[in-house]
């Protein structure tokens, strides 16, 4: 028998863990002598007052979509796939490669076909850390780790002996083709008379990302697959027993969850840069542990994180350019989010299932 509710688990524990980050943050705000209430309008009025910050709390929630869901998937498996963001590193590597030496006569081709190409390079890399667990017994931790360093080192040659046009100083690719440019959410709203924001960054890699979570969902719980991953992540012995291989589900997760997070590259690389950059990936594939976790792994759960990071994102953004709130401190209320609703997960869980324990017996 469950110690509480279904939805005290995915409801009210990431609910009281906000509250309790939130109260620890207006703490630290005050202790630098600002007013916290004035903080969180100014958070609130930056990420969701007007078009041009939702753009971007949207921008940035659709990287953390993709990483999300990559954490997502492997963590079904019982694996901890730390790498996403070397995997998306190659996957920007992938979008490029698609979008610049293949003549596009239209930007949906070439999303089509660049999302495949960031699939495929963040799978392959997701690939050698998946077989050294599989079959070597290497801790996925350890290993996509230290991808994610090695990746980072590919990128930086690839950008600088290779990719970046002659005579550049700037370790970047060539902008794309016009052809290729992604349609923004001003673009896409305006037939429908919404007059969005022309300056933000989100796109229609935001439909993609949504598409994907639908995707996944359907995996996970509509599929032999999906229950194959959760049969084994739930126990490894049990699905022996069942006849599941664990070298295949350990693969197939980790090669679904390296691609997942290789389509995050559509977004910001194709979508917002529209070239290849160094560090286009900007912490999303870390913030995407944070996401899943508080998520619960589930793709609605996913969802609604991202989208609360999003607005963490741009409402911190908005709060350092207008107080004298450094730039760091932001950083540090981000952090306090990740730390309550993670890692102390259980300082939350654990009062709570006594309670309702309590209740239960009172019942009975």
């Amino acid at each position: 028998m469950e110690k509480m509710p279904k939805w005290a688990d995915v409801v009210l524990i990431p609910l009281i863990s906000l509250i309790l980050a939130a109260l620890l943050s207006a703490l630290v705000i005050l202790a630098i002598g600002e007013d916290p209430i004035a903080a969180v309008k100014m958070m609130v009025t930056g990420a969701l007052g007007s078009t041009y910050g939702w753009g971007y709390t949207l921008y940035y929630a659709t990287n953390f979509l993709f990483t999300g869901l990559a954490v997502a998937v492997a963590f079904h498996a019982r694996m901890f796939n730390i790498g996403g963001e070397g995997q998306a590193m190659l996957g920007g590597l992938g979008v490029a490669l698609v979008c610049l030496y293949i003549p596009w006569p239209h930007w949906s081709l070439a999303l089509i076909f660049a999302a495949l190409g960031a699939a495929l390079f963040g799978a392959a890399w997701a690939a050698i850390p998946a077989y050294l667990q599989a079959k070597r017994g290497s801790h996925i931790v350890i290993t996509t780790i230290m991808f994610n360093f090695i990746a980072a080192a590919v990128l930086n040659y690839m950008l600088v002996n290779v990719l970046k046009p002659a005579g550049a100083m700037d370790p970047a690719t060539a902008r794309f083709a016009e052809a290729v440019h992604l349609p923004s959410l001003h673009e896409l709203l305006v037939p429908f008379g919404i007059n969005f924001s022309k300056s933000a960054p989100a796109n229609v890699s935001l439909l993609v990302a949504v598409a994907a979570c639908f995707a996944v969902w359907l995996l996970i719980w509509r599929t032999r697959l999906g229950y194959e991953i959760r049969a084994y992540g739930h126990s490894e012995p049990g699905a022996l027993y069942a006849g599941i291989s664990p070298v295949k589900i350990t693969m197939i997760a980790m090669l679904i969850s390296g691609g997942l997070a290789g389509m995050m590259a559509i977004n910001n690389v194709m979508g917002e840069a529209e070239r290849l950059v160094l560090n286009s990936t900007e912490g999303a594939g870390f913030i995407g542990i944070a996401v899943a976790l508080m998520g619960r792994n589930h793709p609605f759960g996913v969802f609604l994180a991202a989208i609360l990071f999003g607005f963490l994102y741009q409402g911190g953004a908005e709060l350092a350019l207008w107080t004298s709130i450094p730039r760091e401190l932001i950083v540090v209320i981000q952090a306090l989010v990740i730390l309550f609703t993670g890692a102390l997960d259980n300082m939350v869980r654990i009062p709570l299932e006594k309670i309702f324990l309590a209740l239960r017996k009172e019942k009975a």
